[in-house]
């Protein structure tokens, strides 16, 4: 959140000069192919917004056109006011009349190493088939639908299912508490939860539906529970209201005659955790959502009809909806899933898989390359991955040698990196290079795409120099962006339209240097006040990871008598390093030299692990407790592996 003061800006220190420039041979096939191009749907979409953004969506199936493009009545809007339209129809139906019909749709992969392939006419008879089966257990359009599942075709399923017949939908990442589980059932008001008996992780299974009894017990709303069977193992059953996958679908027939629903239907609620630990309830559009995620998986991705697609994400996060289900399948693409964990059972799962099927795009979280970096390049060297042509990055800021050691030991130093900035509450990509288009520089998410406004401004909402750091805001609306928090539109308004006048407040830091790029320097939350100066987290990490013996790291603030807040960094070390005394100076004396002395850290402390979500993001407000010795307060249900948290502070008592 801004801090007082009508005109603080964040202070940035770290340079990047390296760019890096589309081959020819990319650009002749690229759907945007120039800089030039790009440019010139860049003016034409500010020029007339609601002009580009109808053109968009007539590559859409509508079952009705729309009598208004855009309705806008700060902070509310509805796009594509009065059309029709059926986000399950244009993932599927359309594409059936021609050669996609017996086209991979999904490739899936289970941890266990079991292949399942369905072709757009398989997904569409098992999403109907599956619909018919919602109906008849008493599942109607309005109705909230939360998805518990394992990353199995039968969750995407699931989700076009309830697209079909106008149920909402809320998936829950599978491996969340049932706490977590139980707050978001009751929330949405879910008349019914699709889970499965159980799902492969690490090489254990996750026991899905004993979080689900659990937490149903405490769910009013929840009249029926669909279970598929995944990994065989014993369930308990209540016979009134329990019942398996196969039961549901047996008998149904493959022809579900879609609903026609409005263009601002719900498709999906998302639930988001704050730092209250209150879960926010995003809810996202269908026509508008539809719309831009389509787009920018053609453009963003430069989808080919002969691409094998693959975004890791699991579809509990926003990623996986939009990326994952939405926009591959809208664009008629081979999207790939997979199960488990990315190491399991050998640190080069991914690479295997790669080979393997034939990937062309590869769309990842930094934390990810973060680990394989530390593992070593040996592991993808083993793979032949000629086959990728395209690399992407989201769900954080990816610091510059991540970028670097992604492209040249992924990517072979031929294929672009698409850096992605976008977030739940946005539902599609906002910033990105386009890789026919954009002169990347590692780090930086480079160039709003067409159709999107966005600005750096200081607390009074006034731009910053260019090379200044602010708070990066959205200052007009886009179709994919979310209409409300669910039953709590106070909250909505004052979260996101109240911080900074009159615009949408990302809750990031930014800059955008001489050249017009943007730096994304992670949440404002993480900005430190050392002596005055307001540094980016980000930045400070950036340099400690271009240290050769560094693999990730993360840094807070803690309180400071004389500078207000002091610098600690968290450090997790390349596998061949050995935590010294020495080696903490060394780092000291890095920080110092790649972004000034302000930046010197206070504190370094070696750890094994850093306390990850589930979805791999830093949880930092933890890290800021342990810095200041506090007990660590708030939301913790998103943490991925307790132990580290556990370390962590007993390291810090002895």
């Amino acid at each position: 959140m801004p801090q007082n003061g009508s005109t603080q800006t964040i202070e940035t220190l770290l340079k990047e000069k390296r760019t890096f420039k589309p081959s020819s041979q990319f650009q002749k096939n690229a759907h945007v192919p120039s800089f030039a191009k790009l440019q010139a749907l860049s003016r034409a979409a500010a020029k007339s917004p609601e002009k580009f953004w109808a053109d968009r969506a007539k590559d859409l199936l509508w079952m009705k056109p729309w009598k208004k493009t855009l309705v806008w009545k700060p902070p509310f809007a509805q796009w594509f006011v009065g059309g029709k339209i059926n986000v399950s129809v244009n993932c599927l139906d359309r594409h059936l009349d021609g050669p996609r019909r017996n086209k991979a749709a999904i490739i899936w992969e289970g941890e266990p190493g079991d292949v399942r392939t369905l072709t757009y006419l398989q997904l569409h008879r098992e999403v109907c088939r599956f619909a018919n089966g919602l109906k008849a257990l008493g599942v109607g359009s309005g109705d909230r639908v939360v998805i518990y599942m394992p990353l199995v075709p039968e969750a995407a399923v699931a989700m076009l299912a309830c697209a079909r017949i106008g149920a909402t939908h809320s998936v829950v990442f599978g491996g969340f508490s049932t706490e977590a589980l139980r707050d978001r059932i009751n929330d949405a008001q879910a008349k019914a939860v699709i889970t499965a008996d159980g799902g492969w992780r690490k090489g254990a299974v996750v026991k899905l539906k004993d979080n689900v009894d659990a937490a149903v017990a405490d769910c009013p709303s929840v009249q029926r529970v669909v279970v598929f069977k995944r990994t065989g193992n014993e369930v308990q059953w209540n016979a009134a209201k329990d019942v398996w996958w196969e039961d549901a679908v047996r008998g149904q027939s493959a022809v579900c005659p879609p609903a026609a629903l409005d263009a601002e239907h719900p498709l999906f609620i998302l639930y988001t955790s704050g730092s209250t630990g209150k879960p926010k309830g995003v809810v996202h559009s269908t026509g508008g959502y539809l719309t831009q995620v389509a787009m920018t998986c053609k453009w963003v991705f430069d989808l080919r009809e002969d691409d094998t697609y693959w975004c890791t994400a699991d579809i509990g996060w926003v990623t996986g909806h939009s990326y994952v289900v939405y926009g591959p399948l809208a664009n008629g693409a081979t999207t790939m899933m997979y199960e488990g964990g990315p190491l399991t059972p050998q640190p080069d799962r991914f690479w295997d898989m790669i080979e393997r099927h034939r990937v062309t795009i590869f769309y990842t979280a930094p934390t990810a390359i973060r680990t394989f970096m530390r593992l070593g390049p040996e592991h993808p060297r083993r793979h032949d991955m000629s086959s990728l042509r395209l690399l992407g990055t989201v769900g954080e800021p990816i610091n510059p040698e991540a970028w670097l050691w992604y492209h040249k030991n992924i990517g072979g130093g031929r294929c672009p990196i698409v850096d992605t900035w976008w977030q739940t509450e946005t539902g599609a990509i906002m910033i990105s290079p386009l890789p026919g288009a954009t002169a990347c520089k590692p780090g930086s998410a480079t160039f709003p795409l067409p159709g999107i406004s966005v600005a750096v401004v200081d607390k009074a909402g006034k731009e910053v120099p260019l090379g200044e750091g602010g708070y990066l805001v959205i200052n007009k609306p886009w179709p994919s962006m979310l209409r409300t928090i669910y039953r709590d539109p106070e909250r909505y308004k004052s979260q996101y339209f109240s911080q900074v006048p009159g615009v949408y407040f990302t809750g990031d830091g930014a800059r955008r240097d001489k050249d017009g790029y943007f730096w994304v320097l992670g949440r404002v939350d993480d900005v430190i006040n050392v002596a005055g100066h307001r540094l980016s987290t980000m930045e400070i990490e950036s340099a400690l990871v271009s240290h050769p013996a560094v693999a990730e790291s993360a840094v807070v603030g803690r309180p400071d008598e004389l500078k207000g807040q002091a610098i600690t960094a968290f450090v997790t070390l390349q596998a061949t390093q050995t935590p010294t005394p020495v080696l903490k100076d060394e780092l000291c004396r890095h920080v110092a030299k790649a972004i000034g002395s302000i930046a010197r850290p206070d504190e370094i402390r070696f750890t094994d692990a850093l306390p990850k979500t589930r979805s791999g993001k830093i949880m930092r407000r933890l890290l800021r407790e342990v810095a200041a010795g506090q007990g660590v307060k708030g939301d913790t249900t998103t943490l991925e592996d307790f132990s580290i948290l556990t370390k962590l502070q007993s390291a810090e008592d002895e």
